[in-house]
């Protein structure tokens, strides 16, 4: 089954250049079929792109997903246009009456500032509080998975020396869980980051459960509430091209810039990416909508709690 997304959002087009099956409001419509309500509250600067990465991963699930878009009323984003923002996107204040299978909270160039720093801290922890009563399942992604540790746990972040960049290998600790059905024993995962979680913090409270790690990049991905959150501190979700990108600006802006390590074919900047994450990622989105979303929501949304 393909995904329903609203009419004329610019991800159908670009993923359809993907050989990937997407559908609009209009088709979907006509199909008897509860579909499983995805929200998705997008922090990162450039909507646009992260719609699609998400949508791509997305779309590989045989069920038929109604995705959602939240954003913020205390923060204004700069590099979207207003138009697109308004077609698209809804103000949480408008869906907090309502109910979702599943919701994705994605990363904020913010990691650098204290939680109770940023503009929008006292709104996006009443989401998070919220989506506990609110949703399913619900996966944070980088900033948000250290803010979402630090707000329900009290998981503190720390400072790195040099910012966590590149492609790291990530070793599944508890193979068995069904998030990790059909995952080697080694899985590779985008990391962008200046800030960490650590190890022994997770490991002493024993409501959280580290189910992957690294030796290069530490804490990959933990588990809360059986399976009702997933903090997720790197990006699986990123396209061949995204830390590219993100490194021709920043060296750009300033002379300090070390390339992604273990990204470049030979780990030579002049090389073109060479893609090692992909199959992953889908893998990984794939169990979740089935094990942690579809398998688990009640057929009556208004009974999630």
């Amino acid at each position: 089954m393909p995904l329903k997304l609203p009419d004329r959002l610019p991800a159908i087009d670009l993923l359809k250049n993907e050989n990937i099956f997407v559908m609009d409001t209009s088709r979907a419509a006509t199909q008897d079929i509860r579909p499983l309500r995805i929200a998705i509250l997008n922090l990162m600067p450039l909507k646009i792109t992260t719609e699609t990465d998400l949508i791509r991963l997305l779309s590989n699930t045989p069920l038929q997903l109604e995705i959602s878009f939240m954003k913020l009323q205390s923060h204004t984003p700069k590099n979207t246009p207003i138009e697109h923002m308004m077609m698209f996107y809804r103000d949480f204040a408008e869906m907090r009456t309502e109910k979702y299978d599943g919701m994705i909270i994605t990363g904020a160039p913010v990691e650098q500032l204290e939680f109770e720093d940023v503009l929008y801290w006292r709104e996006i922890t009443e989401i998070f509080s919220w989506a506990r009563t609110h949703v399913m399942s619900t996966l944070y992604i980088c900033w948000a998975a250290q803010a979402g540790l630090y707000y329900h746990y009290g998981i503190p972040k720390y400072p790195l020396p040099m910012k966590m960049f590149g492609i790291f290998p990530q070793i599944p600790l508890d193979p068995k869980l069904p998030i990790f059905r059909g995952f080697d024993d080694v899985f590779m995962m985008p990391h962008s980051r200046h800030t960490e979680i650590r190890r022994e913090d997770i490991l002493s409270n024993p409501d959280l459960t580290l189910i992957a790690e690294s030796e290069d990049s530490g804490v990959s991905i933990v588990m809360a509430r059986g399976g009702r959150e997933f903090y997720i501190t790197g990006h699986l979700e990123y396209a061949p091209n995204t830390l590219d990108n993100e490194y021709k600006r920043d060296k750009d802006i300033r002379k300090d810039v070390a390339p992604p390590r273990n990204y470049y074919r030979n780990n030579n900047p002049q090389n073109p990416p060479m893609v090692t994450w992909r199959s992953h990622a889908n893998l990984f989105y794939t169990n979740w909508v089935n094990y942690y979303v579809y398998q688990e929501t009640p057929y009556n949304i208004d009974d999630i709690k």
